[in-house]
């Protein structure tokens, strides 16, 4: 017999753990009781017990964004971001969770090759980043990656095997994302995923919070005199990572609270599969694509505009202090998500592959720290600039979209700098162009570097 108390599983609706435990012995027996402790019973049996009594939700209405049109407040949000920069007090966060199977790709998200002619991966193309900024300010800026526990070693071992990509490596730090138990729909039971191993599923990128604090790094950047946090995700390789304008408005006490910022692209159409911000229930949230109505996706405003056109990025700025106080505190809600899990059948002694979703899956989402700050901040980026994700193998926000985009960014700040290229009939440049993310974050960086006079058709040019 095991040494769990039975009571309390058999309270939570678990007994058929204890009694699979039973059925194991020698390795089998030790590492399912490893697992077993991993679980926190009576917080997975309130998640149960509080599913289906979220509070009736009101008619969203669209948020107010910040718009930097004006050139006075810019340069004022500028110089304020550049001040936290060179005083040091802001660290990277990136969300790495995931593999790049969609992709095509055998290993970490990150690891893809997307530079257009280097193939430098995501990581290298962020790491160039911190990299620029830290030798532009003159303070190494600390990078927060969070894996999963499917890759966290080839993540780790890709970095290693690239030297951090010339970072020092005391500067980079590895955590690893949190995971939940998936659960039967019907019965709450958790589902087994082989003889001697529980299905867990990563607990969403809201996890992200939660593994901070357990993990220890919210305390060793405090120590390392860290204020604020530039979260992204992996897939984006056009994301500014450390944007001195949009962590100037982050700071800035007229606009907000410092506890959380976050940007926003205009979606191309309403079916565009992407979150928007709104406002329900008096607070600033996420609304996620699949839960709009049609009519609300695509109903306009007087000038014809979607009046839900706030895109969520999903860049967001974060202050240490808020961090602290919301893990600290109840956290972030967990959502539950019915999907299909494949699950070992102690009733057949086989692995079953269900033919309609037969689990909760239970996530939480980051965006749901926004309604628990206090002023928080929606500001409007330009697409063409920062938002070029690589989610899919083809079609939309692929490969190919996101180095075109990345391309025609890079034609776009070598015009600035006076280069002439030559164009299609469409207007599109019709040289192949890669500006490494070491070289330049912004066009102004390019008065540093040698330039061609033009670029003709068919050139390639890197720099």
């Amino acid at each position: 017999m095991s040494s769990f108390d039975s009571e309390s599983f058999a309270a939570a609706g678990q007994s058929h753990l204890l009694q699979r435990l039973d059925q194991l012995s020698g390795e089998q027996a030790a590492y399912f009781q490893s697992e077993l402790e991993r679980l926190d019973l009576p917080f997975l049996q309130r998640l149960w017990q509080e599913d289906g009594q979220r509070k009736a939700e009101t008619v969203p209405e669209p948020p107010a964004l910040v718009e930097l049109v004006d050139q006075a407040a810019r340069t004022q949000a500028f110089s304020k971001g550049q001040a936290l920069l060179a005083e040091g007090k802001v660290a990277c966060l990136t969300v790495a969770g995931g593999q790049g199977s969609r992709l095509g790709w055998d290993g970490p998200k990150g690891t893809f090759p997307s530079g257009l002619i280097t193939g430098d991966s995501l990581f290298a193309q962020f790491a160039g980043q911190i990299d620029r900024e830290t030798k532009r300010y003159g303070k190494a800026v600390p990078w927060c990656i969070m894996t999963s526990p499917l890759n966290h070693e080839s993540t780790v071992s890709f970095f290693e095997q690239h030297h951090h990509f010339g970072l020092d490596p005391s500067t980079v730090y590895f955590f690893t994302q949190g995971v939940m138990p998936s659960v039967d729909c019907e019965t709450g039971e958790v589902l087994l995923a082989s003889p001697d191993a529980i299905a867990f599923n990563p607990d969403g990128h809201g996890g992200t919070l939660r593994a901070l604090a357990t993990s220890g790094l919210l305390t060793t950047l405090r120590g390392r005199g860290i204020e604020h946090l530039s979260y992204f995700q992996v897939d984006n390789p056009l994301v500014r990572a450390l944007d001195p304008v949009f962590l100037g408005l982050h700071i800035d006490g007229s606009v907000s609270s410092a506890e959380v910022t976050s940007k926003a692209v205009a979606k191309r159409s309403p079916e565009e599969k992407v979150g928007v911000f709104g406002v329900q229930n008096g607070e600033l949230t996420v609304l996620e694509y699949s839960d709009l109505d049609p009519e609300v996706c695509e109903a306009t405003d007087d000038d014809g505009k979607l009046r839900f056109r706030a895109g969520n990025m999903a860049v967001h700025a974060f202050g240490l202090d808020f961090l602290d106080r919301l893990t600290n505190g109840t956290g972030l809600p967990f959502h539950r998500a019915i999907k299909k899990v494949p699950f070992f059948d102690e009733s057949t002694g086989k692995m079953q592959q269900p033919a309609s979703p037969n689990a909760v899956k239970y996530e939480t989402f980051i965006f749901d720290a926004l309604p628990l700050a206090s002023r928080p901040l929606v500001v409007e980026s330009d697409r063409a600039e920062e938002f070029a994700p690589i989610k899919n193998a083809e079609g939309s926000d692929s490969v190919q979209t996101s180095q075109l985009a990345q391309s025609l960014r890079a034609a776009n700040w070598l015009t600035q700098s006076g280069v002439q290229i030559a164009q299609d009939a469409l207007g599109q440049p019709v040289a192949q162009i890669e500006i490494r993310s070491s070289t330049a974050t912004c066009p102004e960086d390019l008065a540093l570097c040698e330039l061609p006079e033009k670029l003709g058709p068919e050139e390639r040019f890197l720099v």
